[in-house]
Parts: C-alpha cells; structure tokens; sequence
C-alpha cells in the first residue's frame, strides 16, 4: 500500500506543481492531463457533494438549492501518517484552513470572485488539497451538476454550457470517470451514466455510483443495478448511503456517518451479501487503487511526454539563451560572440545567403545608368550654349585657330554633372547597407535577449557605415575630378585627323569658325568625348562604391566596436548585457517547467518500478 500511496502521492504532487506553472496545455497534451485523475460526473441533486464529502470525511462543500457547484473543483487529497487536518487552497497558498466551514465558505467566495453573485458557470478551476490520515491519495475533480433546464438568472446557454464544461474533462483519454445516479431514479434515465456512455462506450474508464439508496421505496431494490445487470459496467457499482438532511442540519460527524453506512449495508436484507463492496470508504480506495493501476500503465507515455517536453524545452532555451556568467571575461566572450553572431547573418546578407545584397547591385544596373541619362547635356551643349561658352571663353582676342578653352570649359561643365550621380549611388547603397543591418539585427537570434548590446551595435554598425560612405563619396568626387584634371589627349588628335564631311574646299576657314555649323561641330565632339566619359564613370563608380561601402562593411563593420568594449570595465560590460525583463521571465518559467519535468521524471522513475 506505502508503493501506491508514494505513487499517486507524486501524482498529486507533479499537478499541482504544473498548476502553480501554468502548465495545462497548450499545444499537445500537458503533463498535468497526461497523469490520470477521477472526473466527477452527475445531475443536479444527485448526492454529488455528499459523495465526496464521505471519500474526504469532512463536511466541507458548499450546499443549497439549483447550481451550487459553479466552477470545477480541482480536490487533492494527500494521505498524512498523523496531525493535524487542513486543507489549503492554491489561490491563497501561504493559508492552512483547519476549520472545514472556512473552507466551504472559501469556496463559496472564490467561486463569487470569478461569476459574481449570479448562478453563472465559469471553466476557471478552483484548486484545493486537503491533507489527512483520513483520506487516500487521490485527485477528484468536482464538476458541476449536469441539468436540463435553465432556471431564473441563467442563461438559456446553461445546460449546454454545463455540459461542454463537463464533457471537456471526461473525454480525455487518462480521464477516470466517477458517475454517479441516484438509486431512486431509473438508471435509463441518468445524465451521468448517458454521457459517460457516449464519451466510455466500452466503460473501461468509467466507475458508476449508486447514491440514496436508503431513500428508496420499500419493497423495491438496486441489485440489479448493483450487480450489473441493468447496466455493464467493466468496474463494479458501489452503493452509497448519504448522510439525511437531518444529520446534515445536526451537523453529524462524518466519521460517524461512515460507521451509519457501514452498518446500514451490513444489516441490510438486501444488499448484506455485497456490504464488503459498498461504502464511501470502499469507493474511496477502489479509485486510489485503480488510479495506482492507471498511473502504472501510463507510466511509459508518461515518461514518453515528459522526455519530449524536456528536449523541447532544452531547445527553447538554447535558442533565447541560456544565464550569462558574472565574470568580466565570459562576459566579453559572450559579447564578441553575439557580435559575430550578428556580422554572420550581415554578411549572409551581401553574400546572397539571405536576401537584400541584390539590391545593391540594381542600384549600379539601373539607378545609376537612368541618372547618368537624365543628366542635362542636351540643354548645356546646345548650339546656343556652345556659342555662348566659346565666345566667352575667347575674351577680347577671339581664338585663331581651335577654341580650346571653349571646349574645356564647356568638358567641365559637362563633367562636373557626373557628381549627383555618384553621390547618389553611394547614398543609395548607404540606405541599403543601413537597411542590412536593422535586418540583420532582427534576423540574429541570439541578440534579441540583449535589448543594450541591440542598441551598442546598431549604432557601432551605423557609425561605420557613415564613415564607409564619406570615404566613398570623396572616392567617386575624385574620379569625376581626374576627367576634368586630364582630358584624353588621342580623342581629340583623333578628330583632328578625321576630315571634315561637306567641307567647302573654296570657303573661308576664318569665317566658317563663327557659323553655326561651327558651334555644332564642337558640341558634337564635346558631346562625344562625355559620352566616353560617362561610359568610364558608368565602370568606375561601381567599383569606388564597392571598394569604399560594400568591402569595407563586409571586413570591418564592427572593428572599431571591438577596440571600444575591449577597453570597458566589468560594470559596463555587465550593462551591455542588460536583458529584455520580458525574455528574462520567459526563460525564468521555462526553467522552471524544465525543472518541474526533470523532477518529476527522476521521482516517476524512483518509484514507478518498486
């Protein structure tokens, strides 16, 4: 008996330490509906409350007419050598109620807490352990009574919302189903037994009671009943005789009534041959041993859960992060390493890993090749305009024979448009590179726990890429300069070799330089030599940018962050890995799942097999 005791003991224990975690579910089975406990099941009126008054030995439920029983009742009953009696409730946990009418009453205002004073029905349990050398161990969940009507201040919903409540308990599959009829009712017409059926059709889970059989009219029985034959179930009925509301009222002793009961069975004509099998006593410890046999089958899928629920929970640990050690050196560890958690995911980025790279590479295929073409030449290198910088380039002496200022003036001019162009693909590979990083901050696992180290680095990163980009727009302004500081010299010799087409052989070369034809044919060749200009900016840009921005945030985003927190005290260091309070809660509670499992599968172990 001490093996089955310490076993369901454990149960009760491992339940309600998931209780206090908050660990009933979610997705797949809990731990908590995985260990197998006793559903109580029955109409209204039905002598529920007495039935679990009498496994308990105490007068403790609240009673009166309608719904009493108004939110399901989570009792565990833990079996004490010796001592006192108390009970304690999980809502008020630092609190032993020795007094059994302040435990009806606790009840009563708890249940008032969640539905108020109305007859409302709420799936909120209330959970209460009762500690006892009375009692067996055993977990019994009180449910309220199945009816069929709604009576006034009900809602019309109440026989369907009682009976969803109820079904939501017995359907599971390590469910116990305690249902209970009263004898002078016809079986046929039972609620408890009705739903049972549907939920236990083999009955394999099912215990079914007979209450009130003192109540009965004489010359009548429930042998048949009791004995199986009006009903089958795989368990044996047990008949129960409820204390009278007389005794009730007197407030009768229930140990006394136990020993009523007892004696009731043992000199009755009908049911003396079954006594040894009737009796809330009897009751009591055919659910405890049948629980013990229940717990023992499960043990495997137990043992099954709690091993799965265990690698999950190891896993979630490792991908939020498991306690950060004090001392300043693992703290730097754990700070560079974060760090390089972060440049991995920053380079996958541009490598083409993870998306957004590509984006750098659509500024030099298309944004900068549609500004290049919008740039104005047309307008500066119009005729009007090249007549305008030619003359003026001549001053008082117009040129005798090539305008050369004119054309250099007017090549600067032209050039000197490429600047927009270039500073505008290093901003826009800026505003990528910036984009990089908030992405790969969000994207990097380990770093979300450190809302401080976040913060340190994205500005680390961002102070980079500033400094990336004015080295890479002095780049791209000095190449746009080195066109003007240099003209390509074999361009021009080269128009000069060309012939001129539909050159007069008789005209005056002096007075051709000043027609219109004239100013075309510098604009023409300006406009040619640009053209080779921009097809060499088009190449060269890109590669400035890269070289300057791209290269440079891929090999040394973070190197001047490093030399910073080397030089940081241990109290700074410890600032940076200042936790999300959020995060920090969230693996404060899945330790302490982990530690719930991992007890509860060592003390499982420890005494599934005695």
């Amino acid at each position: 008996m001490a093996t089955m005791e310490s076993l369901i003991g454990l149960v009760n224990r491992i339940q309600r330490a998931c209780t206090v975690l908050g660990d009933h579910g979610g997705e797949g089975m809990s731990l908590w509906e995985a260990l197998p406990s006793v559903a109580v099941v029955g109409g209204q009126s039905s002598g529920k409350s007495s039935v679990l008054e009498s496994v308990v030995g105490r007068d403790f439920l609240p009673r009166g007419s309608g719904i009493v029983t108004r939110r399901p009742l989570v009792l565990q009953l833990h079996k004490t050598e010796s001592g006192q009696e108390y009970a304690e409730f999980l809502h008020s946990s630092k609190k032993r109620f020795t007094d059994f009418a302040a435990v009806r009453q606790e009840i009563a205002d708890e249940t008032d807490r969640i539905t108020g004073k109305s007859k409302a029905i709420s799936n909120v349990p209330i959970h209460l352990s009762i500690y006892s050398p009375n009692v067996v161990n055993l977990t019994l969940i009180d449910l309220p009574g199945l009816t069929k009507v709604a009576v006034e201040g009900q809602p019309d919903s109440i026989v369907q919302d009682i009976e969803m409540m109820v079904r939501s308990y017995v359907e599971k599959p390590n469910s116990i189903i305690l249902a209970i009829s009263p004898a002078n009712q016809d079986i046929a017409t039972s609620d408890a037994i009705k739903l049972a059926r549907e939920v236990d059709p083999s009955g394999e889970r099912t215990f079914g009671v007979l209450t009130k059989l003192d109540l009965m009219d004489k010359g009548t029985s429930a042998l048949d009943v009791l004995e199986g034959r009006a009903y089958r179930l795989q368990h044996p009925w047990v008949g129960i005789v409820n204390r009278s509301q007389a005794d009730i009222n007197k407030n009768v002793d229930m140990i006394y009534a136990r020993r009523k009961e007892h004696e009731y069975f043992e000199s009755s004509p009908e049911y003396g041959h079954l006594a040894h099998k009737m009796g809330s006593e009897y009751l009591a410890k055919l659910l405890s041993q049948h629980l013990e046999l229940v717990i023992r089958q499960r043990i495997p899928s137990i043992l099954a859960l709690i091993n799965k629920t265990i690698d999950e929970l190891n896993a979630e640990l490792d991908r939020i992060g498991r306690p950060i050690a004090v001392d300043s050196g693992a703290q730097l560890y754990t700070i560079l390493e974060l760090c390089r958690a972060f440049d991995r995911v920053f380079k996958q980025h541009i490598d083409g890993g993870r998306p957004g790279g590509d984006r750098i590479y659509k500024v030099f295929d298309h944004q900068l090749p549609a500004a290049l073409k919008k740039l104005p030449f047309d307008r500066h290198l119009s005729l009007k305009n090249v007549q305008k910088v030619v003359s003026e380039a001549d001053g008082y002496q117009p040129h005798l024979i090539a305008p050369e200022q004119g054309y250099r003036r007017l090549i600067d001019g032209s050039i000197n448009y490429f600047k927009g162009p270039a500073e505008a693909s290093v901003d826009a590979v800026h505003l990528v590179l910036k984009e990089l990083v908030r992405k790969s901050m969000a994207e990097t696992e380990e770093l979300k726990r450190f809302p401080t180290l976040q913060a340190d680095i994205a500005a680390a990163a961002n102070d980079s890429l500033e400094r990336f980009r004015e080295a890479s727009r002095k780049t791209v302004l000095r190449l746009v300069d080195m066109e003007s500081s240099y003209l390509t010299v074999e361009f021009f010799r080269k128009l000069h070799l060309e012939p001129e087409k539909n050159q007069n052989p008789n005209s005056n070369s002096n007075v051709d330089r000043y027609t219109d034809n004239h100013f075309k044919k510098i604009g023409s060749n300006v406009t040619a030599y640009i053209g080779m200009v921009c097809e060499t900016l088009r190449n060269s840009i890109p590669k400035a940018v890269v070289h300057c921005q791209v290269r440079e945030a891929r090999r040394a985003l973070l190197n001047n962050f490093y030399t910073q927190v080397g030089r940081r005290e241990k109290e700074k260091l410890g600032q940076m890995l200042d936790e999300d309070p959020a995060l920090m809660e969230k693996r404060n509670a899945i330790a302490k799942r982990l530690e719930l499992y991992k007890s509860a599968r060592d003390e499982i172990d420890s005494v599934a097999w005695k």
